[in-house]
């Protein structure tokens, strides 16, 4: 089928799989994503796949990058002629107009200042809007010309996509181009923006925007191709699927072992122990929880796209009331950076836990004795 939408689990090989498909194609190919980390692992799996080598028929952009080159720029005379000078990245609503106890904005009528900055950046959170907005003006050809570029379009991590970036899929959908979109919806730790528009699909609802919003295009959900892990093993795998139990379960393809394996508390006092005895990377919800330093570290949501042997994971509150306590997890960000977190690791993960622990739940490290 021309569109279609892959649901992954975390280890499955989504982005192996989209640089085969893009490797076999002899027209022309986009793929984009999100963030730069994740194009970089793009080119480096092609690199790694082709000889060291991206095809000249191969386009690798991250999704900013992609929608400031063909959809803002080429027709974006009808709204504005200024130039665009680059993207301003914003982690909240852009286009202040007055500050106070109730804030007030530009209007979309304001077009200068509703999009863009005082030295005609582009917001980071309007630009698909932006775009949209281009396409409307200019009768389509804003999308006409991005599928008369690229017979094949590929996004990878889709399901960090939100507000207008989804208007965008919708409408590549009814072009001439093969559409393929692939993600995982249990690891939204990121969004390309906050907005008002299609906000319902924003906790990785991509399936359910395709079926409720594109009922009359034609597209392909696969839940199968995508759902085996070759990075956890079994024991790692139905922990992970404990967190979101109403996803189907991811399956291990993992067939390694060694002499830890599996999923294990490990108390305060004995962090230091673990961290000699097996050196895994430490996990951690925010930089405000203290770890060793002499270990790796990283912080849950920009472990994403890593894989390491081992992991050990310094919980939130809500995390261990989860685990302990038997009380919802019912922070869709929690849960999304929790299970990045245990899906990181091939053969363990560590939890840290304090010195007297509530329940036997799992098992628990036990340092080796000195002798």
């Amino acid at each position: 089928m021309k569109n279609n939408l892959l649901i992954a689990s975390a280890g499955a090989g989504k982005t192996t799989l989209l640089v085969k498909e893009a490797l076999a194609c002899s027209d022309s190919v986009l793929i984009t994503t999100f963030t730069e980390d994740n194009e970089n692992e793009i080119r480096k799996k092609f690199i790694e796949l082709n000889n060291g080598v991206i095809p000249s028929n191969v386009t690798i952009k991250t999704w900013f990058s992609f929608l400031i080159e063909h959809g803002a720029k080429p027709y974006q005379g009808k709204l504005t002629e200024r130039d665009i000078t680059g993207l301003l990245l914003v982690n909240q609503k852009s286009g202040l107009k007055f500050k106070g106890k109730f804030p007030v904005y530009y209007k979309e009528e304001e077009i200068e200042k509703h999009y863009f900055t005082n030295d005609f950046q582009i917001y980071s959170d309007k630009l698909s809007k932006f775009t949209v907005q281009c396409n409307k003006k200019n009768s389509g050809l804003v999308i006409e010309r991005i599928s008369s570029l690229f017979k094949y379009i590929f996004i990878d991590e889709v399901q960090d996509m939100a507000g207008y970036d989804l208007e965008i899929i919708k409408l590549l959908f009814k072009t001439s181009s093969i559409i393929k979109i692939a993600g995982d919806p249990r690891q939204v730790t990121y969004h390309t923006h906050f907005s008002d528009k299609y906000k319902k699909y924003s906790n990785g609802e991509i399936q359910s925007f395709i079926q409720n919003e594109c009922k009359t295009i034609e597209c392909n959900i696969d839940t199968e191709t995508l759902k085996g892990s070759w990075r956890n093993n079994k024991t790692i795998c139905d922990f992970a699927n404990s967190i979101f139990p109403e996803y189907p379960g991811c399956v291990s393809l993992q067939s390694e072992t060694t002499a830890h394996d599996g999923i294990f508390l490990v108390k305060e006092q004995d962090i230091e122990s673990y961290l000699n005895e097996f050196s895994p990377t430490q996990l951690r919800y925010s930089r405000a929880t203290k770890v060793k330093q002499n270990f790796e570290v990283k912080n849950f949501g920009e472990s994403k796209g890593a894989t390491r042997e081992r992991v050990l994971i310094y919980p939130t509150k809500k995390i261990l009331d989860w685990l302990f306590n038997n009380k919802s997890l019912n922070s869709f960000e929690i849960r999304c950076k929790f299970y990045v977190a245990v899906t990181r690791a091939k053969y363990s993960v560590g939890i840290v836990c304090k010195n007297k622990i509530p329940t036997d739940i799992l098992p628990i490290y036990l340092p080796k004795k000195e002798t």
